[in-house]
């Protein structure tokens, strides 16, 4: 595993970086309230014959730099600019909860270009079942998140404890987050640009599901698998039925087993596997 930083748009992004360079490239994407750290456990199971680039989210734990907005169109911008950066070719992007919503937004913007995509425990705003999700009052931190300036203030320095109780109550079994994991995530989000740069993801929600509600010029027949935890709440169906009605037209869906939302950390064998498994049907 190598661990280096490269620019992007003048942001610094801060990668870990596995498998031979020439291989077929492997983007993998986390989400809130992680880091690449998230994929520490599955990097190098699929580097043996792919090159796996894990990146920090801008402005999140290594990664240096403000981002513009929280947008996942301006996110997956940068994204494709890492692509162009790290030279990666016959790419799949695998995204986990925001990192999943990025990933939809690179299908929209460059489908021609990916051998793949896999969205992982997310629901993408403007798609359904997303109206469903947020009425949903048990996701109450959706609106929370996106409250200008106040989360900041109540959570900066009381990171740890925050993202505990979404891992306790997200995973299928709290013992499944190791206490060192659960340090390495808040200390990820502890500058305030970075807690900042985090519930701008939230705060962009709205504008985020404008942009995904508008039309596809046409059908985006690029491979997606959609993947989530078998104790995560809601009907898989749901999530296939809202993403082919939003112009993917070769998409599959899948479980990973005995796990919850965090997938990667609760069961890394299984999702190492099965994201081995897309990569030999698309594209080894």
């Amino acid at each position: 595993m190598r661990l280096r930083t490269v620019e992007v748009e003048g942001l610094a992004i801060a990668i870990r970086d596995a498998g031979p360079p020439d291989a077929p490239g492997l983007l993998l994407l986390h989400g809130w309230p992680q880091s690449s750290h998230a994929f520490e456990a599955i990097a190098d199971r699929l580097a043996g014959d792919q090159r796996v680039v894990a990146p920090d989210l801008p402005g999140i734990g290594g990664s240096r730099g403000a981002p513009q907005t929280g947008e996942k169109a301006y996110l997956a911008r940068l994204m494709k600019g890492l692509i162009a950066v790290c030279g990666l070719r016959q790419v799949i992007v695998a995204g986990h909860d925001v990192g999943g919503q990025i990933v939809f937004a690179l299908l929209r913007d460059m489908p021609e270009e990916l051998s793949g995509a896999v969205i992982m425990d997310v629901v993408v705003p403007g798609v359904a079942p997303w109206e469903n999700v947020i009425r949903n009052p048990h996701i109450w931190h959706f609106a929370f998140h996106a409250i200008p300036a106040l989360p900041e203030m109540l959570v900066g320095g009381q990171e740890r404890a925050y993202f505990d109780f979404f891992f306790d109550i997200l995973s299928k079994e709290k013992t499944a987050i190791p206490a060192e994991a659960r340090d390495i995530y808040a200390k990820a989000y502890s500058r305030p640009e970075s807690l900042k740069a985090g519930f701008d993801w939230y705060r962009a929600f709205a504008e985020d599901a404008k942009v995904n509600s508008r039309p596809s010029a046409m059908p985006i027949t690029t491979p997606v698998l959609y993947l989530r935890g078998s104790a995560e709440s809601g009907d898989i169906a749901d999530y296939l039925d809202g993403l082919k009605a939003a112009g993917l037209s070769n998409v599959e869906g899948d479980i990973i087993p005995a796990s919850g939302h965090f997938v990667a950390d609760e069961n890394p064998g299984a999702l190492a596997a099965r994201l081995g498994r897309f990569r030999q049907e698309n594209g080894a």
